[in-house]
């Protein structure tokens, strides 16, 4: 079964090239073709939530993107990804409230009766399906081994 959010991009990629919005264009074939080819690598297609991963994955690079070209002081750049991002973000799911994601990590610590960070992993295994794409699995991670931590 495709998955929605591609069936997306592939329309949008139909309007923009009829409306001649040619930097939207680039950047939604840009995750086209990262689509496709995650498709091709592993020989599916894919379903809706590994397509949400792949691009949170381009949105996490787009941010290390942004920092490295930041550091350089080339505006030109950072501009660009920071055109990127914004689409990209379009077809992720509303973005979590800080107190939303702390709710979904107290129920998975509790769920696995974590109680140190060496049981990081069994908790990291029930939030990431509920969190990817919709919160920074970095400063998620940082969060639950705080938690574990005290």
């Amino acid at each position: 079964m495709k998955s929605d959010t591609r069936q997306r991009v592939l329309d949008d990629i139909k309007l923009a090239m009829k409306s001649g919005d040619k930097p939207r264009l680039a950047t939604l074939r840009l995750i086209s073709a990262a689509i496709k080819q995650k498709e091709v690598d592993e020989r599916t297609e894919l379903d809706e939530p590994t397509t949400i991963a792949l691009l949170d994955k381009m949105l996490k690079q787009r941010r290390e993107s942004i920092a490295q070209y930041s550091a350089a002081g080339r505006d030109d750049l950072v501009a660009q990804e920071e055109t990127e991002s914004e689409l990209i973000k379009t077809y992720l799911p509303a973005a979590l409230g800080e107190s939303e994601i702390a709710a979904i990590i107290d129920a998975a610590v509790n769920q696995t009766g974590a109680a140190s960070v060496k049981d990081m992993g069994k908790v990291m295994a029930l939030v990431k399906p509920q969190l990817q794409g919709r919160a920074d699995m970095g400063s998620v991670s940082k969060t639950i081994k705080d938690r574990l931590n005290t």
